[in-house]
């Protein structure tokens, strides 16, 4: 019988970024996942603060040389790899000049939202997809960790649904008591709908995400997943109502290593549709 495939998708883990509990999580759950007889694979940015030499990440070339494009304008994808020895586990990392070569992650050294995180967290969920592709992986489920990876489940059901390489896969979302500070001047804003919906999806598909703010980011990417993870206490009850309305199904893990019932859930899709 075929291994089932679960790919990771996350702006942050251990031990290369630690910004929040995802960072661990998302460490953990993969090599546990692994041990139990998964394929997986993990992918990231390669933001600024991630030591090149500590981590020993390569350029891998038959996977870079890539362009995404983004609000109209071509964005070179660099791909690099770096390896977890102890954990037999490699991660992908997503790099541009541009987007990811700044000493600070999401914000300025005043505090302000960058201005162009909508752009920076479209450009990595394209590229996560396309890098994806031309490693020739077939994913049964994807799982996304974070409010930057919130493109994904949009793409991956209107753009990438006829695909080869995701046309089974099953979305996975964890929530987690994220900063939740999208508010007033720190937003994605509507220009996140517009840019998508300028490239590769309607505008229609792409206004559930209504105007940038945390909890509408959020409804976005719930609006096209297929499962939900309630990774942490203290959710957005914005975020939460919304999961409730529309009746997405909720995993709760007893625990962050409740990994007998995770390995369950992912069994479930290797080859199955999704029941509500």
């Amino acid at each position: 019988m075929a291994k089932t495939k679960i790919l990771f998708v996350t702006h942050e883990m251990s031990p290369f970024l630690e910004i929040s509990k995802i960072s661990e999580i998302t460490r953990q759950l993969p090599q546990a996942m692994q041990e139990k007889g998964f394929e997986i694979r993990i992918l990231m940015p390669r933001f600024g603060s991630i030591n090149e030499r500590r981590n020993r990440l390569h350029e891998v070339i038959r996977l870079s040389g890539m362009n995404i494009v983004v609000d109209n304008n071509d964005n070179p994808l660099i791909i690099k790899v770096a390896s977890l020895p102890a954990a037999r586990m490699q991660v992908y990392f997503l790099d541009n000049e541009e987007y990811f070569q700044r000493k600070k992650i999401f914000r300025d050294e005043g505090g302000k939202f960058f201005g162009d995180n909508n752009e920076r967290s479209l450009f990595f969920c394209k590229g996560a997809l396309e890098t994806v592709k031309k490693l020739g992986w077939s994913p049964d489920v994807v799982h996304c960790h974070g409010w930057f990876t919130a493109m994904i489940p949009l793409y991956l059901k209107k753009v990438y649904h006829d695909d080869p390489t995701f046309k089974d896969a099953k979305v996975f979302y964890s929530l987690f008591n994220e900063e939740k500070d999208f508010s007033g001047p720190d937003t994605m804003g509507t220009k996140l709908a517009e840019m998508a919906a300028d490239e590769d999806v309607t505008k229609e598909d792409a206004a559930v995400y209504g105007s940038g703010s945390y909890a509408d980011v959020y409804k976005g990417a719930l609006t096209y997943t297929d499962v939900v993870v309630m990774a942490d206490d203290n959710l957005d009850k914005d975020v939460l109502q919304f999961v409730e309305d529309q009746k997405i199904r909720v995993f709760r893990p007893e625990s962050a290593e409740d990994y007998e019932n995770f390995a369950t859930l992912y069994e479930e899709f290797a080859s199955e549709e999704v029941e509500a």
